[in-house]
């Protein structure tokens, strides 16, 4: 039951990814307007306050930066080998490069440009969409809590909480330093979705996918 509805998630996901970037490609004037109106709202309040302009950079820099959650994941997978849980940690590990081709995939073959300001408060130097930071965010944290123990252990729901707001926070910095268009976030979080169900469903070497 589980299995099924979580590739209902996946297929549900795959299909607003699939209709958002034919959205993007062909350049939907209501969408456009959508999310040159956050980029202009949100650049507007961080050129002001430079305190949480410094954070936010500190936050998609550092805390959230895809590097550092490419670090965990091959920490999980690492450890989940050596407890001879190979299976797991080929997942784990499949789902984290598979973020990375379909994240650089699209960024070329979409081509899409990233905001530009008079006045930058940071720079990025791929194409726009979509975002890696949500997608590589969204696929890493989706794949640890796949790994949370059933029946959920006590500290399950901070565990959840810190996935959640890691997602939805890496989002935010890149929309608010000035690098994303919304639509290139929505889209990080849909494909990394996508991703995760791939990873956490389908059959393995003939198999079932592991019991959670």
């Amino acid at each position: 039951m589980w299995n099924d509805l979580l590739r209902r998630v996946g297929i549900g996901c795959a299909l607003l990814a699939a209709v958002l970037t034919a959205l993007v490609v062909t350049g939907w004037q209501p969408l456009s307007a959508w999310d040159d109106r956050v980029a202009r709202d949100l650049h507007a309040h961080a050129v002001v306050h430079s305190g949480v302009r410094e954070s936010m950079r500190v936050l998609s820099d550092l805390v959230w930066d895809p590097w550092t959650m490419r670090v965990l994941a091959a920490v999980a997978a690492f450890l989940l080998w050596w407890r001879g849980d190979r299976e797991r940690a080929l997942r784990v590990a499949l789902a984290t490069v598979g973020a990375l081709a379909v994240s650089q995939g699209l960024k070329v073959a979409v081509g899409r440009e990233r905001p530009v300001w008079s006045d930058p408060v940071d720079s990025a130097h791929s194409a726009a969409y979509p975002s890696g930071h949500a997608l590589t965010a969204t696929v890493v944290c989706g794949m640890l809590l796949w790994l949370v123990p059933r029946p959920a252990p006590t500290w399950a729901p901070a565990a959840w909480a810190v996935a959640a707001l890691s997602v939805l926070g890496v989002g935010f910095t890149r929309l608010y330093l000035g690098v994303h268009w919304f639509s290139d976030v929505v889209a990080g979080w849909l494909l990394g979705t996508v991703l995760v169900v791939l990873a956490t469903s389908l059959r393995f070497g003939g198999r079932e996918p592991v019991e959670r």
